[in-house]
């Protein structure tokens, strides 16, 4: 089985507000790249990388006229794609919803969201995502309130071979501060950012040491917003989001390389113009997460980067699909389930 994670940047630009793909050569929200370039470009990657299941981040929108489903499935039967169901848990207010494509010869599966519903003033004890936690992270006697802005996906998964188990989908708060007009304003809506940030990955924790307590195989996978040299904050707190989640009994090679007493700051999985400077920076923000019973399966992870990936460098027409279609590129784990 493959699984996947994708960030495609405005995706829901994509669709008309009936959900329609707009195929026209008006100009989609990717710098230098029209609608119809962007549509052929994610259709070439998925196609390429052939994933039983893609959790797609920033799917299209579900909204008064729009339905995240219903856009999914328009794209895959223009496309003929195998992944040809797919599944959301609960919508946002962002335009950019957590969807899963996948192919139902292959599995089976259902929305299951976990915990209690928490009101606002939230509970210490992993409520349900799409409500309220309550956490002190320790660093200046004070409880934050914290929600997601967009309530991880749950779900649980049978295989065509009987095993089950639990994918969490996720796509954490950006650090970046948005809407600063001054050094110091930028400088304490970066804090607040991180300590969001930290707290939402706490929570996820919380809610993967619940599942394996009870023995259950997880996989928890998409954009975590977080990798060594994000920003000058990551040190402020002591940990990183991606650490907490790897001290809960997580693994995904790439995260243990760049948090490890030797980090292999190559890695990326995002490319980002930064005009101004005249360059790109690179940044690894997604990941495929696994429990221990699932590692030892001995899975393997591939990040389809268009320069660093030897296939997909020698691949011109991948290559330049994979540019044109996001600032991020998938990442896939192979497993035998």
């Amino acid at each position: 089985m493959r699984m996947a994670t994708y960030n495609i940047e405005w995706f829901a630009n994509l669709f008309d507000r009936n959900d329609k793909l707009i195929v026209d050569d008006s100009w989609s929200g990717r710098h230098d790249v029209t609608k119809v370039q962007q549509i052929e470009a994610i259709a070439k990657v998925l196609t390429a990388i052939d994933a039983d299941a893609i959790l797609i981040v920033e799917a299209p929108n579900t909204g008064r006229t729009q339905n995240t489903v219903r856009a999914l499935l328009r794209f895959t039967e223009a496309f003929n794609l195998r992944t040809s169901q797919a599944v959301m848990g609960f919508p946002n207010e962002t335009h950019q919803e957590l969807a899963l494509l996948y192919d139902p010869s292959v599995m089976t599966l259902r929305h299951d969201p976990i915990g209690e519903p928490a009101d606002e003033n939230g509970s210490l004890d992993a409520p349900r995502f799409d409500t309220f936690f309550r956490i002190d992270l320790d660093v200046d006697a004070t409880e934050d309130i914290v929600r997601f802005s967009k309530p991880p996906l749950e779900l649980e998964i049978e295989t065509n071979s009987g095993k089950t188990f639990r994918l969490i989908g996720t796509h954490l708060k950006s650090k970046s501060p948005h809407g600063a007009t001054t050094r110091d304003e930028a400088i304490r809506l970066s804090i607040a950012n991180r300590r969001k940030q930290l707290a939402q990955a706490v929570w996820l924790a919380q809610r993967v040491r619940s599942h394996l307590e009870k023995s259950e195989p997880v996989v928890l996978l998409g954009d975590l917003n977080d990798g060594p040299g994000l920003d000058e904050f990551e040190h402020l707190f002591g940990r990183s989001s991606v650490e907490i989640l790897l001290k809960a009994g997580l693994y995904d090679p790439h995260a243990a390389q760049t948090h490890g007493p030797r980090p292999d700051v190559s890695l990326s999985t995002a490319r980002f113009a930064l005009p101004q400077e005249g360059r790109y920076l690179e940044a690894l923000l997604d990941y495929i997460m696994v429990s221990k019973d699932l590692r030892d399966l001995q899975p393997r992870w591939r990040i389809w980067h268009p320069f660093k990936d030897a296939a997909c460098w020698s691949n011109t027409e991948l290559r330049d699909a994979l540019l044109d279609a996001s600032d991020h590129f998938p990442v896939t784990l192979d497993i035998d389930l």
